[in-house]
């Protein structure tokens, strides 16, 4: 049976997290860089109305509600689709909104 030291078998531990959360640390091969680069935020997808007088529902279908209206250049920030419909949040309005696919460039 091969015996590890306690102090050596906890920095290869801790260094094994480290490695699968992203960071990075000191080890005595030598220092960690003097900075670390965050992830790029991720982007939300912006979705254009693209004709007047476009229902907003409260669902993705026509058998949903609707909560009212949005004219072209109406930007709205898309949270998810079902079949051709996309849900989002309206600059400026109401959010949670389902809009037809037909009626946004996206």
């Amino acid at each position: 049976m091969i015996r590890i030291p306690r102090a050596a078998a906890a920095l290869a531990a801790t260094a094994a997290v480290f490695a699968l959360g992203g960071g990075t640390m000191a080890t005595a091969a030598g220092p960690a860089p003097a900075h670390r680069t965050a992830s790029p935020a991720v982007q939300a997808v912006v979705c254009t109305v693209n004709d007047n007088g476009v229902n907003y529902r409260g669902g993705p279908g026509t058998g949903y509600p609707v909560l009212g209206q949005v004219n072209r250049g109406q930007k709205m920030n898309a949270r998810g689709t079902e079949g051709s419909w996309v849900m989002g949040d309206l600059w400026g309005g109401r959010t949670g909104v389902w809009i037809h696919r037909a009626y946004l460039d996206c």
